[in-house]
């Protein structure tokens, strides 16, 4: 269905009982941020803050669970959209031969028609208010960890144009509030508005860019999704929602943007001005993205809806809103990924634990030899899956959504020798375990059930062998957490490194001593990580590893494969780039939340996610180490 603007959104989350109201004064810097990391994390419901300071309220957490995702789409459950694209797929390819035939095909056209954008004349509901002079800071824009480099509108839908072919773009872009009237623009250089931004700078002219936030719930959607080049954001939202997005002409500039969106920041980036400092940020991967130099925008203008909400979001260690953003994502562009590239795929999940990009697992059904790597060369070189790090392909009626049998399937099927494939190319800007910038290494693991295979197989159970590795030793602990059967090849050791290459130097030990001969996988962590959930865990090896170099065997002819998920410095690894910290509340903030708990009104203490992730701090800045 389609929402008339935010407010109906939010009316519609409070009769579905998924919304609380929160009149308390409380402060965009830290205190929101650590409020909804609570509530996210223990699966809790939207927040409105009604009192910010600022004279505009802040709804956020409004897509973070599975129901609230489905009421921003306007369904039942995400697969609904992916077979909606199936059979739109299907009914405009299917071969036809007769002319009535060929005329049954004009309603589904007429459809399509109907989801188009259409711009009209005259202003919209987004222009009621204008602001005399543009001022960010009346905005209760988030500040929203520790080490951030000041406010970030988190929640914005970024249009650009192309300067020759005006084709428009969407996107989702952090900006980093730097005046009342100035924000960094933190465009990837993957992006399509990066891409736009080449091309004025070449031209040598001042591009035009409009900021909205707000409206129906699937615009916001559409500026996340990973789009095919040249099909239209506003195309994706028409079809999500069932009707056409309305659009109206910008107040200062050329662009068009949707009427009922709530607030509209115009404005232009000067490609010949030098680029600005923007940054740290607690990002996504739940790792501190370190400060760079991005272009600077230029505010002329602000505009608004009468009774206007200020949408934001936080993101950082995972689960947050985000990761179901991610998920309807994964369900969405199946169909597309099935109907155009690997038409093999059963299915595939995207776990939160991999911040999307680091972890993808398919299930297959092989029919040919080499069909695994196939389908893994196909995802690297589809869109945003080029920044995807370690894909993993199975087969079988194996849950992809339970990580215990996904585990069970690599390490019986998987030969660390023959059935893992590694690729070089690009990987996400945010990731800080590449060896360069944005450039690194992908694996590929075929965990699908050979031909000849013996089932059964059984090994020595994974305590015992625990036990005889610990006899003497003081350079490692077992991690004893996870949840798998201990007969699997498989065990996690914490290690505190203190001397130069200290991984490779152990594990060539352990190897050399028999103590490894029962596991075919042996995965690294620091000490200070045992004792983090097997989850924590999973994001925090998918963050550190560089594939190429942090998986190793220590000699050729032994079959137990190390895998590094330490985090690499200088002076121990040769490790060339800044490691960035991960993100964390100050103790100050969680102090003054848990004090003002009882006034907000939300329900019994929920505590801080911040304290379980302390002992992975290793400085008081955005840097753990050089």
């Amino acid at each position: 269905m389609a929402f008339k603007n935010l407010s109906d959104f939010i009316s519609r989350l409070e009769t579905s009982g998924e919304l609380i109201r929160i009149q308390a004064k409380v402060s965009p810097q830290f205190e929101i941020s650590e409020i909804t990391d609570r509530v996210s994390k223990s699966n809790g419901k939207a927040l409105l803050f009604e009192n910010s300071g600022t004279g505009f309220p802040v709804l956020i957490n409004a897509m973070g669970s599975e129901r609230r995702i489905c009421i921003a789409l306007g369904v039942n459950n995400l697969d609904e959209v992916g077979e909606r694209i199936s059979q739109l797929f299907n009914t405009l390819t299917l071969p036809r031969q007769g002319f009535v035939d060929k005329l049954s095909v004009l309603p589904m056209l007429g459809k399509v028609a109907s989801w188009l954008p259409l711009t009209r004349k005259g202003t919209g509901e987004c222009q009621q208010v204008v602001m005399d002079v543009p001022d960010l800071s009346k905005l209760p824009v988030l500040t929203c960890w520790p080490h951030d480099g000041g406010p970030f509108i988190t929640l914005p839908s970024v249009h650009t144009v192309h300067p020759e072919t005006g084709l428009r773009n969407i996107g989702m872009y952090r900006m980093q509030v730097m005046g009342e009237s100035e924000t960094g623009m933190h465009w990837h250089l993957h992006k399509g508005s990066a891409a736009h931004y080449r091309e004025y700078k070449r031209l040598g002219r001042k591009m035009p860019v409009t900021v909205t936030l707000g409206g129906d719930p699937a615009y916001t959607y559409s500026a996340t999704a990973p789009l095919p080049e040249g099909i239209d954001e506003y195309l994706l939202a028409g079809f999500l929602r069932r009707k056409k997005v309305e659009l109206v002409k910008c107040l200062t500039n050329d662009l068009m943007v949707p009427s009922d969106v709530d607030f509209v920041i115009e404005g232009y980036v000067d490609p010949q001005e030098d680029p600005v400092l923007e940054g740290p940020f607690g990002d996504h991967t739940g790792y501190y993205s370190l400060a760079d130099y991005y272009p600077k925008f230029h505010v002329t203008c602000i505009s608004h809806r009468k009774n206007a909400v200020y949408p934001a979001t936080i993101v950082g260690i995972p689960p947050q809103e985000d990761a179901w953003m991610g998920k309807a994502t994964e369900r969405i562009f199946l169909a597309p990924i099935r109907l155009t590239m690997a038409p093999e795929i059963i299915d595939m999940v995207m776990p939160p634990e991999g911040v999307f990009h680091n972890i993808a697992i398919a299930k297959i059904n092989p029919k040919y030899p080499g069909q695994p790597a196939k389908v893994m060369n196909a995802m690297w070189g589809a869109g945003q899956m080029m920044f995807n790090k370690v894909m993993v392909v199975l087969d079988g009626d194996t849950d992809l959504s339970d990580p215990a049998a996904v585990l069970s399937e690599i390490l019986l099927n998987a030969d660390p020798h023959s059935d893992l494939i590694f690729n070089r190319g690009p990987v996400d800007v945010l990731d800080h375990a590449s060896n360069s910038f944005a450039y690194g290494s992908k694996l590929g693991i075929d965990a699908t059930r050979k031909s000849g295979q013996v089932a059964g197989i059984q090994y020595h159970p994974r305590l015992h062998s625990a036990k005889v590795l610990l006899e003497g030793e003081n350079e490692f602990q077992v991690y004893k957490k996870l949840e798998v059967p201990e007969d699997l090849p498989f065990i996690v050791l914490a290690v505190r490194k203190d001397k130069p290459f200290f991984i490779r130097n152990l594990h060539t030990r352990l190897v050399t001593e028999g103590k490894l001969n029962e596991f075919r996988y042996v995965v690294y962590v620091d000490d200070f990580a045992l004792d983090l959930d097997p989850g924590d865990i999973v994001w925090l090896v998918a963050n550190n590893i560089d594939p190429v170099r942090d998986c190793f065997f220590a000699n050729e002819n032994h079959g137990t494969l190390a895998i590094d998920g330490t985090m690499k410095s200088k002076k121990l690894d040769d490790f060339k780039r800044e490691w960035p910290n991960v993100v964390v509340m100050d103790d100050s903030t969680i102090a003054k939340v848990d004090d003002m708990w009882d006034s907000l009104n939300i329900g019994p203490l929920l505590q801080s996610p911040s304290l379980k992730y302390k002992s992975l701090i290793r400085n008081n800045s955005a840097v753990a180490q050089e």
